[in-house]
This record gives structure tokens, C-alpha cells and sequence, in this order.
């Protein structure tokens, strides 16, 4: 009974703990990495490609990423670079080759994710996702951002 008046007396006087938050819901943002020259096997970012990725770290400011995937090349570590440093984060590196456990690995958050790809990976990495699998990309298909909600809902974005 005492229980009960106690609870009684807390909740008509709001002194009942705020039920936790929510936690977030799984966003991914996938990007090809941004401009590099044609024909090499490890390029820089060319001075459009470091431009553009400034810029998509402007994009993703209200949403940020929690976590930054990266490829072990110094293009898609480029590519993250400015949004890595706003935010005070060192990006996780993966093996291109195995989509699979890197998917596993990003479904276990925390999200929001950015994730770092290439031609060759970014559609695959979509898809498993979730989302709308993107055409085939080509070496000049640079700056746009797949965002996959986690109801699978796709939304390409261009670099602005």
C-alpha cells in the first residue's frame, strides 16, 4: 500500500523519472571517394576532390556521422579527412573486398555512419544496406552521397 500511495504522490507531482531516450535509428550516408586522376593505383585527391569533400562535410553537419568507414587508400581517407577532423574522429579502415563484414559491422552502430567507397564497392555496399542499389559508377561519377534510412529508403545527393 505504501508502494502504491508513494507512486501515487510521484506522479502527480512529476518527480518521475524522464523515460531514456530513444536510440537513433540507423542512417547510412555512402560516398564514392571524391575526385582523383585516371590511371593510378593510389592517388591524392585532385584540388576539386578536396574542395568537394570540405563541402560534403557541410552537407553531413546536421547530420553527423557517429562513425566514418574508410577503404586503406589514401583517396577515400581524403575524402573523410575534413569531416573526420570537425568532428573529432579517426575513421575506421575495412577491406573493400569483403562487403559482408563490413555491413555487419556497420549495422551495429553506432549511427549515423559514413561510409567511404569506391566505383566498384559503392553500389554493392548500397544494396546490402538495404537500399536502392545505384547504377554501375564510372571514373568521372564523383559527388554524390546515398543516404539509407533504416525502413531502406534511398536518397541520392549530390555534393553541392
Amino acid at each position: 500500500m505504501r508502494l502504491l500511495l508513494m507512486s501515487l504522490v510521484l506522479a502527480v507531482t512529476g518527480c518521475m523519472t524522464p523515460a531514456a531516450p530513444s536510440p537513433p535509428e540507423p542512417v547510412y550516408h555512402v560516398v564514392r571517394h571524391l575526385h582523383t586522376p585516371e590511371g593510378q593505383r593510389d592517388p591524392d585527391l585532385l584540388p576539386e576532390g578536396q574542395a568537394a569533400a570540405q563541402r560534403l562535410a557541410a552537407m553531413l553537419a546536421s547530420e553527423p556521422p557517429a562513425i566514418i568507414y574508410v577503404s586503406d587508400y589514401k583517396r577515400t581517407r581524403q575524402t573523410a579527412a575534413p569531416i573526420a577532423a570537425r568532428l573529432g574522429l579517426t575513421p575506421v579502415v575495412y577491406d573493400p573486398a569483403d562487403t559482408p563484414a563490413l555491413v555487419a559491422r556497420v549495422r551495429q552502430g553506432p549511427w549515423p555512419v559514413l561510409i567511404v567507397g569506391h566505383s566498384n564497392t559503392v553500389p554493392d555496399i548500397v544494396a546490402a544496406l538495404g537500399g536502392t542499389r545505384p547504377a554501375p559508377l564510372t571514373h568521372p561519377d564523383f559527388g554524390d552521397v546515398w543516404r539509407i534510412a533504416a525502413d531502406g529508403a534511398t536518397t541520392r545527393t549530390r555534393i553541392p
